[in-house]
């Protein structure tokens, strides 16, 4: 019986790749240097599959970036703005798409469907010129089959390539995206040619968007595509890997009629109902790829339960048809458990990362084969049952008071129009009042403190003297620069070992756990530690309010106090899998909420709760929306019910698209939402264009922060006034697009001056017009 990984983790088990990256950006090392790097990883990858008795390796899912800029360079799609002349594209304008650069701003960044991962969004039209501009895949493939790996090549598929795609700035957006299915074939037929020609008896074609809800048009998209590169993929076996969610029948009959196509790929963890699609009918002969072992969380699988799942499908599909396999990519889960040295005996037991699931792979597939290890299923029926009997699990008390949140929506008393109007006579705010979102830079010498007094080599006062020295910097830096409401600039979260506020707000509430090296890539070489939320939740003491107290008192201007919201906390978690996660969210919305009162108590009169995860979690079917968004929006309200008039509620969301839950947004009921807008070509302005009224304070994002680029005040006045045109001048406010923590001082400060100096401008513009 056969085993299959859809794709493994690129960052490596100590983030090696997250550091050559920033080295090379930072021109501290070579090319040649990034490229050792990365040849050494892919290597270690590719020897531990093949040691642990994959059958089915893959290649080419290493990336610098992401996957789908790399599937924009093979096709050579590269936009105007960056003057690429030709040729295979190199690490300069590979990157400057990805990151921006001195003179031009990246391309846009938005989630991978509901997950935490991002990918830049390829930008086309009916102008492109489609060239065969990277070799990638043909040179990962041969490289592997140097070492003595053979691989199945991996390459995202020409219609969800499309189909996650937009058109380009000055393409009407009516423009089908799919019309350029004809030109991007060809690329496709010869980057096929030359794996077969290397000696690929596999290819691998991700497919993912065949699970979103798609119309006829669409579906006919993939039926194309694939009838037209039949006659290019004969002599090869081909996989369409889909994932994230269940097929609809519509598209499942689709997907199994496909031209030219040997097996299929199917999430069979998130897509429950698929299996029952493939029991009613799966064409003779064919392969199935049965996506058993979860690829998107880090429990350890329940192997008695899917090796049930796979008999009853080699029933039907045959014995020699069956191959056992990952729901989807391993990327979206950490590396390897082995790293892991400060977890408790009991906790460990409980979970399997990308490395463990891999063994799990081969273990169920040698099982079906006839050759179970009695003793690993053993072991593994025992920690099942040690988790589901564990008294760690379960707090009466918690549940009982998240059963009581039924039957209340939890609003505020007051509209928001009063509650500005109170919160404005408090304030006294300029028109066009200026703020950042939460984090500052996080500087070598903050991190080393952090550790240090994480390895007890300074004193607890030490270590609060020296935060309290970064966050009087931080402050006397914005009382500089004249912005209107503050932050403290997070520096108590600021180390490897807390990569977020998420992970700093998991470590002081129960119910969770938490990881040394259990890193993920969220986007480049971006890394998130998500927390494990094993337990009930809830919060013990206050977790912020000493630090936003601090930060106040040094300042007689706004201080923002900093929490993220219970929707976001979840999202970027691994989230406990034996309880509906509505349930675990309402739990932490009661924690947040303790905090939020305490924040209040102790004089804080602005409170942003981060709702940055709220649109990711959108499940990626239409029918499941109402039901996500009632509980996610109703969780936030719970947060901040029961605060005065007086106390300003702002949330902050990032890098999705939000155009599609814009009311669900406003039924939030924050009195201010600062926004992402810059990098995506400021579409969320298209809502309000389009008649959208918002009552509520609002900050659209000025400009986009994962770039080096330092935007002009011309530039940002130019975004402010697209904004006044939609916009009343009076709930308008003005800030970046996300935190400031990836960024350099000496690229935040001449950017928020310029920020600054652009209000203030908008602001003796706008009263000389009265």
């Amino acid at each position: 019986m056969a085993s299959h990984i859809v794709g493994y983790p690129r960052m490596g088990p100590k983030r090696e790749l997250k550091f050559a990256l920033e080295s090379f950006w930072d021109k501290k090392s070579s090319a040649e240097d990034l490229k050792k790097v990365a040849a050494d990883l892919r290597s270690s990858i590719w020897k531990q599959m093949s040691g642990a008795g994959i059958k089915y390796i893959p290649s080419n899912t290493f990336s610098y970036y992401d996957q789908v800029l790399d599937t924009t360079s093979m096709l050579g799609a590269v936009p105007p703005r960056y003057n690429w002349t030709g040729g295979e594209i190199g690490y300069d304008t590979y990157f400057s798409m990805a990151r921006g650069n001195a003179s031009v701003p990246a391309m846009e960044m938005t989630k991978w469907f509901d997950t935490n991962y991002h990918f830049i969004v390829p930008e086309l039209g009916p102008d492109v010129k489609f060239s065969y501009a990277s070799h990638k895949a043909v040179d990962e493939f041969k490289e592997a089959k140097a070492l003595g790996f053979d691989t199945v090549p991996v390459l995202i598929g020409p219609v969800s390539y499309l189909l996650l795609s937009k058109p380009a700035k000055g393409v009407e957006k009516t423009f089908s995206l799919l019309s350029l299915l004809p030109k991007i074939i060809p690329i496709y037929k010869e980057v096929i040619s030359e794996l077969k020609a290397a000696g690929a008896s596999w290819i691998q074609f991700d497919e993912p968007t065949l699970v979103l809800d798609l119309d006829s048009q669409q579906l006919q998209a993939f039926t194309a595509a694939y009838a037209d590169l039949e006659s290019t993929l004969s002599g090869l076996n081909v996989l369409i890997e889909t994932y994230f969610a269940d097929l609809t029948p519509e598209a499942y009959k689709t997907l199994i009629g496909l031209k030219g196509v040997t097996a299929y790929g199917l999430d069979l963890v998130r897509g429950t109902q698929t299996t029952d699609l493939v029991k009613k009918d799966f064409p003779k002969g064919k392969y199935l790829f049965a996506g058993v072992v979860d690829g998107r969380n880090i429990w350890a699988n329940d192997l008695a339960s899917s090796l049930s799942t796979l008999q009853a499908l080699e029933a039907v599909v045959g014995k020699d048809k069956l191959v056992v396999s990952t729901s989807c990519s391993l990327l979206h889960t950490a590396v390897d458990l082995v790293n892991e040295t400060k977890l408790d005996d009991e906790i460990k037991s409980w979970l399997a990362f990308a490395a463990q699931k891999v063994v799990e792979v081969n273990a169920l597939a040698k099982a079906l084969a006839g050759q179970k290890d009695e003793a690993f299923f053993s072991s593994n029926a025992a920690a099942q049952a040690s988790r589901k009997s564990s008294p760690r699990v379960t707090n009466a008390a918690v549940q009982k008071a998240a059963d009581a949140l039924k039957g209340s929506d939890h609003r505020r008393a007051t509209n928001v129009s009063a509650r500005l109007d109170a919160q404005q006579k408090k304030l006294n705010l300029p028109i066009l009042p200026t703020t950042t979102i939460g984090s500052f830079p996080q500087t070598v010498e903050l991190r080393r403190v952090r550790r240090e007094f994480q390895a007890n080599k300074i004193s607890e006062d030490d270590y609060v003297k020296a935060i309290k020295e970064e966050i009087k910097k931080v402050v006397n830096l914005q009382e500089e620069l004249d912005i209107d409401v503050l932050v403290h600039g997070e520096p108590e979260a600021s180390i490897l070992q807390r990569n977020d506020m998420v992970e700093y707000f998991g470590e002081q509430l129960s119910g969770f756990a938490f990881t040394v090296n259990g890193w993920v890539q969220s986007y480049g070489s971006r890394c998130v530690k998500p927390p494990i939320i094993y337990g009930d939740v809830s919060r013990p003491k206050a977790m912020t309010v000493f630090w936003s107290s601090t930060a106040q008192s040094m300042t007689k201007r706004p201080m923002k106090g900093m929490l993220t919201g219970p929707v976001t906390i979840l999202n970027w978690s691994f989230v406990r899998n034996d309880q509906p996660r509505f349930e675990t969210c309402y739990q932490i919305a009661l924690a947040i909420k303790d905090e939020v009162e305490d924040l209040e108590k102790a004089g804080i009169n602005v409170i942003q709760i981060d709702e940055a995860a709220l649109r990711e979690g959108l499940p990626l079917r239409k029918s499941e929306h109402a039901f996500y968004l009632k509980w996610a929006v109703h969780s936030f309200r719970i947060t901040n019910c029961g605060v005065k008039d007086t106390t300003q509620i702002h949330t902050h969301m990032c890098y999705s698209n939000f155009n599609d839950i814009i009311h669900s947004i406003i039924d939030m009921d924050a009195d201010v939402i600062t926004i992402e807008n810059s990098r995506s070509d400021e579409k969320l302005l298209s809502v309000f264009r389009e008649g959208v009224k918002y009552g509520a304070g609002i900050g659209p994002g000025v400009y986009d922060i994962h770039s080096p680029r330092i935007p002009s005040t011309e530039e940002i006045a130019d975004r402010i006034n697209k904004m006044l045109a939609v916009l009343e001048t009076n709930i308008l406010w003005v800030n970046p697009d996300c935190g400031l923590k990836t960024r350099k001082y000496e690229e935040v400060k001449p950017a928020l001056n310029n920020m600054v100096a652009a209000a203030k401008q908008l602001r003796t513009k706008l009263a000389s017009a009265k």
